[in-house]
């Protein structure tokens, strides 16, 4: 079920507890410094998952898809390389 793990120690954090995240991790499970998560208390220990409203956000791509097809012509796209489809794939 765990895509990646990592063992840590749960240390004082003012009168509460405390655990880091390691960054790779953090990359993994794609929380950053300010995500808003949801801590359960599961069988078997803690599930730490972003907040549906985290969820919910769309990450920021670096191209709209205007940028990416911008300029784009058949040629380009090897639009003459794609395959047609034979009367058999058809169901004719």
């Amino acid at each position: 079920m765990a895509t990646a793990s990592f063992e840590a120690t749960i240390q004082p954090w003012g009168n509460s507890l405390g655990l880091r995240i390691t960054r790779a991790l953090s990359e993994v499970a794609h929380l950053q410094r300010g995500t808003t998560v949801t801590v359960a208390v599961v069988k078997g220990g803690l599930l730490v998952k972003p907040s549906v409203k985290a969820r919910s956000k769309r990450p920021a791509l670096p191209y709209s898809e205007a940028d990416l097809i911008k300029g784009m012509t058949p040629a380009k796209a090897h639009a003459d390389e794609l395959p047609r489809a034979i009367a058999s794939e058809l169901g004719e």
